[in-house]
């Protein structure tokens, strides 16, 4: 891949802190009272995310857009021809960029994560996801398969995100969202659940409670192992 590191690293920043702004915007619309879209419901949420990911898709087009460390590993999986560095400049980008994402997201919000009468659960679900029923081990089965999903596809259909189109991954998301993302919240990016919860530990805001680091390990390790085992089908299968 002819970019620099330095293109790959803003490009990446810039996409991903788009992508989480939007996504982490949405949900606290939809979270925090005395907002217009308070109460607006999942359907809400994951048009709000697949929007975040259109819109970061056309920000970090010059570094071909992963916005999400399971679609970069699933395509060095595959057979990218992506260096060391390259690698870790699309990684340090994305979870930089989804902690400014998310700091940007507080700032927007800033009055109403304020509100004693939010719950902290609900507005630790603004940074970070939470399953419905909390078993790590079937947590972490959803988020493979849902993440296995967005990368085989993304792979078979152009290896890149940017080969797909903005609109094709904004659909693949929304439905990957409405299918499978009622069990865990669907982060199928580490980036997207890491960064924020980051962000949702240092920033100063009243009754937000603990961050759950008991369960982060479950974002990341999750998709990032569904990533990678879609990265290596789709290279035995010849879709490279």
């Amino acid at each position: 891949m002819d970019v620099s590191s330095g293109t790959i690293f803003l490009s990446e920043l810039l996409g991903t802190a788009t992508l989480i702004l939007l996504g982490c915007g949405v949900v606290a619309n939809v979270t925090l009272r005395q907002t217009t879209g308070f109460s607006g419901g999942f359907l809400m949420v994951t048009f709000g995310w697949a929007i975040g990911v259109f819109a970061g898709v056309y920000v970090a087009y010059e570094s071909e857009a992963h916005i999400n460390p399971a679609v970069t590993l699933g395509l060095l999986a595959s057979g990218a021809n992506l260096s060391a560095v390259q690698v870790l400049a699309y990684l340090g980008g994305q979870l930089l960029g989804a902690i400014l994402g998310a700091t940007l997201c507080w700032l927007a919000y800033r009055q109403h994560l304020d509100d004693a009468e939010t719950e902290p659960e609900a507005k630790r679900g603004i940074f970070s996801t939470a399953p419905g029923i909390r078993h790590p081990v079937w947590n972490l089965v959803t988020e493979a398969i849902a993440t296995f999903v967005l990368v085989f596809v993304i792979i078979a259909f152009g290896q890149t995100p940017s080969g797909l189109g903005p609109l094709a991954v904004a659909l693949l998301v929304l439905g990957i969202g409405v299918s499978l993302g009622g069990p865990t919240g669907y982060a199928i990016n580490p980036a997207r659940d890491l960064g924020p919860r980051i962000a949702h530990a240092a920033l100063p805001f009243s009754g937000k409670g603990d961050s759950d680091w008991g369960y982060a390990w479950v974002p990341v390790v999750g998709p990032i192992a569904g990533g990678v085992l879609a990265g290596l089908l789709a290279n035995a299968l010849g879709y490279v």
